[in-house]
């Protein structure tokens, strides 16, 4: 088994601030929890993204990543009027990414894209990620081209959606294959079609705790994606792909 970089898990500790979001609070999944789940699966960093629910408190990210140690990073929401000085202090703490939750809310506005993904990049030198369905990208495609770094959660979600997410990653964007319990496509053609246009826009992980999807993360999940890359690209879609796109340092020198 080759280590894996979990492109994308939540944290959900009560002790800090949540926010039912359209009437929905998810249940407890803190660190300890997801060490648990994860145990076998040769986890050796990740990205704890904020959800709907965890608006734009910062304290439960700083909290999670300080437990979680080397390799793990944080993907937050933060307002537009967010400082500078915030910024640096975040990064300081792990966070590499900014989120704009296009599906669920919680986040910044849409108009806020552009002008706050390119600061966050001149700042701190973050990418932004967005979590959508791929079916809107084409009035979004002229924005994303423009940003500096761009990644799209869960494969964009629907099978009619994959020549649009095909198109953003033909200028850049970089792809999740997360949350196959929540998508309507089938996972290994969209991931074949994204290998096919650029090897590297490809990034594994679980969306453990897998918050309101038909059905949560299963281990075989990731076997589906090995078979789907094959041997030739297994190493850079479960850690590769996605060190370089948060700046990771190699924690595990040597291990494969």
């Amino acid at each position: 088994m080759s280590r894996l970089f979990d492109a994308h898990l939540h944290v959900v500790d009560p002790a800090f601030p949540l926010i039912a979001n359209d009437g929905y609070l998810p249940g407890p999944f803190p660190v300890t929890a997801y060490r648990r789940r994860v145990a076998g699966l040769d986890v050796r960093g990740g990205a704890v993204v904020s959800g709907s629910f965890q608006g734009f408190d910062q304290t439960y990210l700083i909290d999670a990543l300080a437990r979680l140690g080397p390799g793990f990073v944080g993907v937050t929401q933060l307002p537009e009027t967010v400082t500078d000085a915030e910024i640096i202090r975040l990064d300081a703490a792990g966070v590499r990414a900014v989120r704009f939750n296009v599906r669920r809310g919680g986040s910044a506005a849409l108009t806020a894209l552009e002008p706050l993904a390119r600061r966050v990049h001149d700042v701190a030198g973050w990418h932004a990620e967005l979590y959508l369905d791929a079916r809107a990208l084409p009035d979004l495609l002229p924005v994303l081209r423009r940003l500096p770094a761009v990644g799209i959660d869960h494969l964009g979600l629907h099978r009619d959606g994959l020549p649009h997410l095909l198109a953003a990653v033909e200028h850049g964007a970089r792809v999740k294959a997360t949350g196959f319990g929540r998508v309507d496509l089938d996972p290994a053609k969209a991931i074949a079609a994204i290998l096919s246009v650029d090897p590297t826009a490809l990034m594994a992980g679980t969306d453990l705790p897998s918050t309101r999807a038909r059905r949560p993360f299963v281990d075989t999940d990731l076997d589906l994606i090995d078979r789907a890359v094959g041997e030739e690209h297994r190493r850079a879609v479960r850690w590769d792909n996605a060190a370089a796109f948060y700046r990771l340092a190699d924690v595990t020198p040597g291990s494969a």
